[in-house]
């Protein structure tokens, strides 16, 4: 079963936020013209796509802080992982109408841009108002504390720099290890809430350990059915980027015992 109550420290948060959101902006400072229009694995998205919707997701903070709130439902970290597939439309719009106005010219005039959103954010995260503990913003999805809502920008910064790499054929992207242990903690926990159980442990290390899958539930010695993963094939895997089967037969996983085949029920962000 996850933590009962996982808690990131907002500082270290902050901070990570900060440094992917860096290394997001210098890699997209480097980009040519040409590789603006690189497909990428988020459908008909190319890399100008790409990088409009990380925009959206960078400044929602910036733009939307002081905005009254109107009582909607109280939504935690992981009521957002269950919950955000379900704006993928509106997103899609949001990004499509991003990409139209900021996102269509040469690359100098992209990188502007999107460092205009990126400088957003940064600056939000240096006031006083990102360390408020009680302050809440509404979104789509309900009414999340703000220290909740910086977490969910670390996913989206994590795994679309991910697809950035992806598109531009890298082997890797810089990513912040603070930002990558928080998106790997936050998808185990949302996974063993998602399929709960003590059947099989899931192990992403060094940063998360998790029991999940309903069965016999594990209680000591060595486990009958675990599976390990590296952080970025085990955040690949819970938002889609990447087949189980596959991920098991290239060795990006490996999974031992008749229950630990976890297939079925990936991906759990979409």
């Amino acid at each position: 079963m996850p933590p009962k109550s996982r808690t990131y420290q907002p500082q270290k948060v902050r901070a990570a936020l900060a440094a992917q959101t860096g290394a997001l902006r210098a890699a997209v400072a480097g980009l040519g013209d040409e590789q603006l229009d690189l497909p990428t694995r988020l459908g008909d998205w190319r890399v100008r796509e790409l990088l409009a919707h990380l925009a959206v997701q960078l400044d929602f903070l910036p733009v939307h802080l002081d905005d009254p709130l109107e009582g909607r439902p109280v939504l935690d970290l992981l009521g957002w992982v269950s919950a955000v597939a379900t704006v993928a439309p509106a997103l899609d719009a949001q990004t499509r109408e991003r990409a139209a106005a900021g996102f269509g010219g040469d690359a100098a005039s992209v990188a502007a841009a999107f460092g205009r959103a990126a400088d957003a954010l940064t600056g939000l995260l240096e006031r006083s108002e990102a360390a408020d503990p009680v302050r809440r913003l509404e979104g789509r999805l309900g009414s999340m504390l703000l220290s909740d809502l910086l977490v969910t920008r670390l996913v989206e910064t994590v795994v679309h720099a991910d697809d950035l790499a992806d598109a531009l054929g890298l082997a890797a992207f810089p990513h912040d290890r603070q930002a990558v242990a928080a998106v790997t903690r936050l998808l185990a926990d949302a996974f063993a809430d998602r399929v709960p159980g003590g059947a099989v442990e899931l192990r992403i290390p060094p940063y998360a350990v998790v029991q999940a899958v309903p069965g016999p539930k594990h209680t000591r010695g060595t486990p009958p059915n675990v599976v390990e993963a590296d952080p970025l094939t085990w955040i690949r895997l819970a938002t889609g980027r990447a087949d189980w089967a596959t991920a098991v037969a290239d060795a990006g996983v490996s999974a031992s015992g008749e229950r630990s085949d976890l297939g079925e029920y990936l991906p759990i962000l979409g």
